[in-house]
């Protein structure tokens, strides 16, 4: 999907895909793995449907609408079920004549083995042999091109980014300058104009973040927003500082502008690889305001002799529905994980997965000594813009205050720790001992993951 993102023009067009992703839309679908093509025909306004075609190897396109924006929302919107819904696409042995038509007008980055015809039978060896040359030095230049292109292209959306950043300044600056209560009360306009500013300017994966804000805010207590939203805003201005110092660095372009695809990030020899027996502790599902909806999946490594948790991202539109998850929460599997490159590496894909093994109870991780919040400030130690981090809390129970609000208490410190509870709590669980708690720390809430209890295994997402 970071790709998808990537090569839209901008966020209107985007938008637009996100509504042309049901199958309805689509009369044709068709596929052929060998030649790496996905073809269709989109049903638009005239009485006559559009047909796409998209490389899914070098991200080649064409589509017959009468579009200015390259690539269109057709061509995106097959991209989009291609990612998402490879089942829908139909097996074709050949591919129709306007296809081969497109095919035969384009140079692929890797082409196919020629296949002799038979007036090359009477060249002879000389001739065939500068032929070859001749192709060899146009390969060559073909190549040149295409590397100095990517070279342009990766120092315009530098540029860009880097503009959009100083447009991010200003506008907290403003933010600032005209009072935090203006900001708080205003927030969904505010971060929508300037989100939509950053992904006109290709920073899409911060415009992401700025659109969060505003139910972040309004999730807290109204004494509480000021607050958090100097926080949220604070976090902003040490990223764009941290890109400007390192604008090459995967993790800071992954969470400014766009993310490596999954075969960049297994093919990377630095990447951190983790095989163990992983358990999926809980899920968390958002609706985004650009139409995509977010997929955490939350591991923990059962064989670590400390906490150490694993994120599953996906994305996916809003308007293809609830998708079936390929994990629940309580699974337990042997697997081989590969982790994004970062200063704390949370996100990770899973490589290879060898099989489901029974549940049973968490390793003892020693947390009744602990600071249950020790791993969120080593976390805002190295990477202070991060927002949620994954912690296992000690020995402890939740309850209500006055105000009827939930909180988890620890009950093995004397001093009676208390961190406030995000979402609703089950009546059922208060006032439970809970031996072990999985949640989220985003600074100021808990989104409660899981638990250990005498009970044995308790949900709580």
């Amino acid at each position: 999907m970071k790709t998808i993102e990537a090569l839209a023009p901008d966020q209107a067009s985007l938008s637009a895909a996100s509504k042309l992703t049901r199958q309805s839309n689509w009369p044709r679908l068709e596929k052929n793995e060998e030649l790496a093509l996905v073809w269709g025909e989109c049903q638009g306004s005239g009485s006559n449907p559009y047909r796409v075609v998209v490389d899914t190897g070098d991200h080649g396109y064409k589509c017959t609408c009468p579009s200015r924006k390259f690539p269109c929302k057709h061509t995106l919107a097959l991209m989009w079920i291609a990612a998402t819904a490879p089942a829908s696409f139909t097996a074709a042995g050949s591919a129709p004549e306007w296809v081969n038509d497109w095919l035969g007008r384009r140079r692929k980055t890797t082409s196919p083995p020629a296949v002799p015809t038979p007036g090359a039978a009477g060249k002879s060896i000389g001739e065939a042999s500068l032929d070859d040359e001749s192709a060899t030095v146009e390969d060559a230049a073909a190549i040149e091109r295409r590397e100095a292109a990517q070279r342009k292209r990766a120092e315009d959306t530098r540029s860009s980014v880097a503009a959009a950043l100083d447009e991010l300044d200003q506008w907290i600056s403003d933010q600032l300058r005209l009072g935090l209560a203006g900001f708080v009360d205003n927030s969904s306009d505010r971060c929508r104009r300037i989100a939509a500013r950053l992904v006109d300017m290709k920073a899409t994966a911060l415009a992401g973040r700025i659109d969060e804000i505003p139910s972040r805010l309004m999730g807290l207590r109204s004494e509480e927003r000021p607050d958090a939203a100097i926080r949220e805003l604070g976090k902003l201005v040490l990223l764009a500082k941290a890109w400007r110092q390192r604008p090459d660095d995967a993790e800071l372009r992954r969470l400014v502008s766009t993310s490596e695809s999954r075969e960049q990030v297994l093919a990377n020899p630095d990447a951190i690889q983790v095989e163990s027996l992983w358990e999926v502790l809980g899920e968390k599902i958002e609706t985004r305001r650009d139409g995509l909806v977010s997929h955490s999946t939350w591991l923990l490594d059962l064989k670590s002799a400390a906490p150490r948790f694993a994120l599953l991202l996906d994305y996916f539109p809003a308007s293809a529905g609830r998708r079936s998850n390929a994990f629940t929460p309580g699974d337990r599997f042997v697997a081989r994980l590969v982790f994004y490159p970062a200063r704390q590496p949370l996100r990770a894909l899973v490589a290879e997965r060898r099989g489901d093994v029974s549940s049973g109870q968490w390793p003892d991780f020693s947390l009744g000594a602990a600071d249950p919040l020790a791993a969120h400030v080593a976390h805002q130690d190295t990477a202070p813009w991060l927002t949620d981090c994954p912690v296992l809390l000690p020995p402890g129970a939740i309850l209500l205050d006055d105000r009827g609000d939930a909180w988890w208490q620890s009950t093995d410190d004397p001093h009676g720790i208390a961190l406030p509870i995000a979402d609703a709590v089950n009546p059922t669980l208060l006032g439970l001992d809970l031996a072990a708690t999985a949640a989220l720390w985003s600074g100021s809430r808990l989104h409660l993951l899981a638990a250990q209890s005498g009970f044995g295994r308790l949900d709580l997402s």
